[in-house]
């Protein structure tokens, strides 16, 4: 299993909104195989598949003390948010160097296919929460800095060039 390249920032496809996957193959299973080793690699506790350029709605999630815990998601979707909110500095490969705080549900209740193609549905809490809605907003084709406001959007955007320079 290879550690995959990011794709990095400003490239089209982190603006794309990925495909649906229909049908859960070994095909499918090799490339969350990949992703999960490109996670920890990172290491980091999340990665959606256009991440690292495959245009698929596949994400996989491990924010446990232990790791080993991945969960793979195609088709993920948020059935509820809580309303309470936790902030979380946030970061991504695709734009290195940089990172925001930035406020989402602390709680989420998500749909998705699991690995053996079923639909499963999960509750998830804390950093958990927080990578879904983050790999989520990737297979929607946003960024987490999309959660800022203007200014310090093109803050953010300003020093990463720097960091790239």
């Amino acid at each position: 299993m290879p550690v995959l390249p990011f794709v990095p920032w400003p490239d089209k496809r982190l603006r794309t909104v990925a495909e649906p996957v229909l049908d859960i193959t070994d095909d499918i299973r090799a490339i969350w195989d990949d992703m999960i080793e490109t996670m920890e690699a990172m290491p980091g506790v999340g990665l959606a598949a256009p991440q690292i350029g495959v245009m698929l709605q596949l994400a996989v999630v491990d924010a446990s003390d232990k790791r080993g815990q991945a969960v793979r998601m195609a088709n993920p979707e948020i059935l509820h948010s809580s309303v309470e909110l936790r902030p979380h500095q946030e970061a991504s490969p695709n734009l290195p160097g940089v990172s925001a705080t930035i406020e989402r549900p602390r709680a989420v209740t998500v749909r998705f296919l699991n690995d053996q193609g079923v639909v499963d549905r999960r509750d998830f809490v804390g950093l958990w929460a927080t990578s879904v809605q983050h790999q989520i907003d990737h297979l929607q084709g946003r960024m987490y800095f999309d959660n800022l406001s203007k200014v310090k959007r093109d803050m953010l955007l300003r020093k990463a060039k720097k960091v790239r320079a």
